[in-house]
């Protein structure tokens, strides 16, 4: 086997078999072995099944020669104990705390057996509402969610690592403007990636600036009206500030739902590009198409025959591991041996790009996508039809859109598009349709060694053009980019982008290119860099609607506020107090104009007056007046002019909040016990405990902004204060928790091409 050294260790740590002493005992030629093996026995199952031992030698060839992996979960669990195979699975969550719970239940199950979970939380009855049972009120979508996030925190998969979720909420949902904003914060709901549920009618309202009304899923009536745009505008803000959250066309997924009968589509997997009904599962797998291509005298072209052979063999694999497959839930046996949904992809495709000297920002690129998409998505359902021959239709075809063009078919769906982050680190070769994102990075090694990693096919071109050397490739780590380096040539820079460099148009335009000839839906994130405006994100936005796309996720370089790590200078770690340049921070000008109150409270020492200002950037600053009684007028003032600076260099103000609520103060203590008037610990708990009360004003006069109340207000508003406060958690970062190398943000999720740590399953 050809196996980089950095997929070596990324099988030793993560995929092949451990005895209790945590001594691995296979080799990879063993783990594909023993996968194939376990997949080829489901013929098994047929009477006019291939002869298992045949058959699991081509498997094994088609694994080992990379032309072709399945996702982790099958590569680490078939033919071992756990024996879950599948990596996509969605759960309902039903109006009850019965159902509530279930889910919970169920979604600890799956993660513990590997794999990941999406929900959609529009069933729940809106923040305020009734509840009739009890003659309480309801908590909402957003709090429950809270409960999924901390029941994930608890549950890590395989003993290694947390459990990943898709939370949806539709658009139309009374309390959808808390869900827009509730991972505006970056150490809240970690466990979570979150799309809102767009409907035809919302981007309908948004074309035409007009209002919309959100409905209580409950009683079915409407509570409120929103404008639509300012909603919109509020999703593209959100999103241009950390890349939450994303969206997915609910209305778009059902119209190319392909079994209508079974049921309607209301989330996704964690990563988006898998709709699922309730209790389904999908297995995915995807072709390595740097490995599809034949040389000859004029260059490289694709190898059709080849890819038709890989296309036919993957298929049966994944149907075969439908049968192979141990489900954590009966409901999800039932549900996906119902419908048999499988999800080809593909990876490497900017190697592909790369070796054919096609820039990715072009249109002979998004032309090589239509024609090479279209083949695999022609191939695939040919091999779904054959296999229908032999073992029958679906269960639910008599529920599906093919009866009704009288088309048999053993598979629901064929094709997706998912991001492949350690199975492309095991083929070598760049994630899923991703451009690169890097050319050339310093890999972390043993004992803090680094190692120059340069992509391969970058590597042997250079060295063909005579411009290879170690001292441009590290200067090509620190850029990160070709654009601005001198000694390489122009066409080589046009062919040999990444990420960065490409025009958020393209991106959009690569994704509906691969949209048209795929099922389920493609898993891909615009990249933009740090310095676009909202109106960038807006436009990209509306060109996903426009051109057929299913969902969309974006990034903006940067943009996480916990991020140390970017590609460029030295081994591109950012020194904590530094800026994007490396340099110290330097807090913001005081505006010329702010608003905000003044509160007087009692403290230990008198009367302290606590006033807390804000602008349109935020709360920007402190001032604080002890009263005629005395008093330590000085602390009080040195904690406002330091909480003032520190909110003008861009710290987040809820770290402030829970850096100063709680400190206690003896004379303050003292008096509190004969002064019942007396509510707060000390003068720095009482300037905390006032900013929180002008944050909570800043929410709710936000929300206000954006609501047209009708008769019936449900009176939808943001929790005052983050129940998690001062709790560890997983923080949103670019430098690995596992290995402490940089991270990339693509295919909707976060992932470390050193280790192959995945924030999603």
């Amino acid at each position: 086997m050809k196996l980089t050294d950095n997929a070596l260790k990324v099988l030793e740590k993560r995929y092949l078999a451990k005895d209790e002493n945590g001594n691995i005992t296979e080799t990879p030629e063993e783990m594909f072995d023993r996968v194939a093996r376990t997949v080829a026995a489901a013929e098994e199952n047929y009477k006019d099944g291939d002869d298992a031992g045949e058959l699991a030698g081509r498997f094994y060839d088609m694994m080992t020669n990379l032309d072709f992996l399945p996702n982790s979960p099958t590569l680490m669990n078939a033919g071992r104990p756990l024996g879950q195979l599948s990596a996509c699975f969605v759960l309902p969550v039903g109006d009850s705390m019965e159902e509530i719970f279930d889910a919970i239940k169920q979604a600890a199950i799956i993660h513990k057996s590997g794999g990941g979970t999406g929900f959609s939380f529009s069933r729940l009855r809106p923040k305020g509402a009734t509840v009739r049972t009890t003659g309480g009120v309801a908590s909402g979508p957003v709090s429950f969610m809270k409960v999924f996030n901390s029941a994930t925190e608890a549950v890590k998969q395989g003993g290694t690592r947390r459990g990943a979720n898709m939370g949806i909420l539709r658009i139309d949902h009374p309390d959808i403007l808390e869900f827009i904003r509730c991972k505006q914060d970056n150490n809240d709901i970690t466990n979570f990636n979150i799309s809102v549920g767009i409907t035809e009618k919302f981007m309908d309202a948004v074309q035409k600036d007009e209002y919309y009304p959100l409905i209580d899923p409950h009683t079915g009536e409407v509570v409120k009206t929103l404008r639509a745009r300012e909603v919109f505008d509020l999703i593209i803000d959100m999103a241009w500030n950390n890349g939450e959250p994303g969206i997915v066309f609910l209305d778009r997924m059902n119209d190319k739902n392909p079994t209508p009968g079974a049921g309607a589509i209301e989330s996704t997997n964690p990563c988006g590009e898998q709709p699922l009904l309730p209790y389904e599962s999908c297995n995915l797998g995807s072709i390595n198409l740097a490995n599809m291509l034949k040389n000859d005298r004029e260059g490289y072209e694709v190898d059709y025959e080849k890819l038709g052979t890989v296309v036919h063999d993957a298929v049966h694999f994944l149907d075969n591991v439908i049968d192979a497959n141990c489900y954590p839930l009966p409901q999800i046996d039932e549900m996906t041996k119902a419908n048999r949904k499988i999800g080809l992809g593909v990876m490497g495709f900017a190697d592909m790009l790369y070796r054919m000297g096609i820039p990715y920002d072009s249109n002979d690129a998004l032309e090589l996508a239509d024609e090479v998409m279209g083949f695999i998505d022609a191939a695939s359902k040919d091999a779904s039809r054959e296999l229908a021959k032999k073992r029958g239709v679906f269960p639910n075809w008599e529920k599906s859109i093919f009866k009704d063009v009288n088309m048999p078919i053993r598979n629901a769906t064929t094709t997706t598009i998912a991001p492949t982050g350690t199975i492309s680190i095991i083929a070598g070769v760049s994630s899923g349709i991703e451009p690169a994102f890097a050319l050339a990075f310093v890999r972390k090694v043993l004992d803090n060694e680094e190692l120059l990693d340069v992509n391969p096919i970058f590597k042997e071109t250079a060295a063909d053009r005579g411009f290879y050397n170690e001292s441009l490739m590290r200067r090509v780590s620190a850029a990160g980019s070709l654009k601005s380096l001198d000694g390489i040539p122009e066409d080589i820079k046009d062919v040999f982008v990444t990420a960065l460099d490409i025009d958020p148009y393209w991106h959009i335009s690569m994704q509906a290119a691969f949209q048209k000839h795929v099922d389920n839906a493609v898993s891909k994130t615009v990249n933009f860099p740090n310095e676009a405006a909202k109106d960038d994100v807006r436009k990209v936005y509306m060109m996903a609607y426009d051109m057929g796309c299913k969902g969309l996720t974006i990034y903006r370089d940067g943009s996480r506020d916990t991020q140390v790590l970017n590609i460029g200078g030295g081994d591109g770690v950012k020194a904590a107090g530094t800026d994007e340049e490396g340099g110290p921070l330097i807090p913001r000008e005081r505006p010329q104009i702010t608003r905000g109150i003044t509160e007087k409270v009692r403290v230990g020492c008198g009367n302290l007056y606590i006033t807390v200002n804000y602008d349109e950037n935020g709360i920007c600053e402190v001032f604080t007046n002890v009263g005629r009684a005395g008093g330590c007028p000085s602390q009080s003032e040195a904690t406002a002019r330091l909480t003032s600076i520190a909110l003008r260099s861009g710290i987040d103000v809820k770290e402030l909040v829970g850096q100063l609520k709680g400190i206690r103060c003896l004379s303050t203590i003292r008096q509190k016990e004969r002064d019942k008037r007396i509510n707060v610990l000390s003068c720095p708990d009482a300037i905390a405990r006032v900013i929180e009360k002008v944050m909570d004003m800043k929410e709710e006069e936000s929300t206000e902004d954006l609501s047209h109340a009708s008769e019936e207000d449900c009176g939808c508003s943001r929790d005052a204060a983050d129940p998690d406060n001062g709790k560890e958690q997983e923080t949103y970062t670019s430098v690995c928790p596992e290995c402490g190398s940089r991270i990339e943000h693509e295919s909707g999720c976060v992932i470390c091409p050193n280790c192959g740590y995945s924030k999603c399953s």
